[in-house]
């Protein structure tokens, strides 16, 4: 059965890799991309969204813009990561597909409605901003997400960039925590799991070597963001992080996890955006996510080449 999905992006090298591995993929329906400011300001991110799909020839895949800010707090963005476009690699053309002329908030809330309630699964990748938005101008529509699929967070990991907090999560973590808090059901892709997905020279050599355009930019766009990794951890190559919430939802059995309480913390003094898991269930609070904290690395990038290898 075809799953419908929205992914909320902002678009970064690993987000364009997982729109690809959903569009190249028959068992989605992605009834849109909407971005977000995050990794890069926004007019970047809706930019990029555009470009990942002219790249993969789905230009039947309309992109939507969506909050330039956080909730509450200044945008803080990830350039020093993924280069002044947000995309640095390969330099993909001015894409031909528009820019919809509604806000990505208005596109999830209408979708929702418009959907049979639970056929549609938000896939944030990104800050939590437009899904928190979209939560609080319409409270009616919680009920109604399938369930949402979110890369974001850490518990045994901590945090990339602050010592206690994941970006995703830190960018925006009002928006996280009335996420968290909302009672949709959630799947959580953390650092944990996240960090197991490490790419190899083999595989980018693959990726590159594929006819078409798809597998040559993801190999520069490889080549461009594994440098800071490998700097930063010491790894042998960098870590593919949304690319796992496309494929737990083609492939759930690759990933481990528990049902366990996650909290946002949003007024730390040095641990403001942490996500507060209850890994060992001492809290007493009642679970709200799915949290995954390993994958089968090898599994995963063999479905990553099988699939990325059906794009043009």
């Amino acid at each position: 059965m075809t799953q419908k999905i929205i992914i909320d992006t902002d678009p970064g090298q690993d987000d364009a890799v997982a729109i690809l591995l959903a569009l190249a993929s028959p068992e989605f329906e992605v009834m849109g991309i909407t971005a977000v400011a995050g990794n890069v300001p926004l007019s970047l991110t809706e930019l990029n969204a555009r470009k990942i799909v002219e790249l993969a020839g789905r230009t039947d895949v309309p992109v939507f813009a969506g909050c330039d800010a956080p909730l509450a707090r200044k945008l803080v963005t990830a350039e020093h990561v993924h280069g002044k476009t947000g995309l640095d690699g390969v330099e993909l053309p001015q894409p031909s597909v528009p820019l919809q002329p509604i806000h990505a908030v208005d596109f999830i809330i209408d979708t929702l409605r418009e959907q049979p309630s639970g056929s549609v699964t938000l896939v944030p990748i990104g800050p939590l901003t437009n899904i928190a938005t979209a939560f609080r101008r319409a409270p009616d529509i919680i009920g109604r997400v399938a369930r949402i699929v979110l890369m974001g967070g850490a518990y045994f990991e901590v945090g990339n960039i602050t010592p206690a907090a994941e970006f995703n999560i830190y960018v925006d973590p009002e928006a996280a925590a009335e996420v968290f808090a909302s009672g949709a059901p959630l799947v959580v892709l953390p650092l944990d799991a996240t960090h197991e997905a490490l790419t190899s020279r083999d595989w980018v050599q693959t990726m590159r070597a594929l006819p078409g355009g798809c597998g040559p930019a993801i190999a520069s766009w490889t080549d461009f963001f594994e440098r800071f990794d490998k700097e930063k951890y010491g790894n042998q190559g960098a870590p593919l992080h949304d690319p796992c919430t496309i494929a737990w939802l083609l492939q759930p059995d690759l990933f481990e996890g528990r049902d366990i309480n996650v909290e946002i913390e949003t007024e730390g003094r040095f641990t403001t955006g942490m996500t507060v898991a209850d890994w060992w269930r001492v809290s007493g609070r009642p679970a709200n996510a799915l949290f995954l904290r390993h994958v089968n690395r090898d599994a995963l990038f063999d479905l990553l080449t099988t699939r990325l290898a059906r794009l043009p």
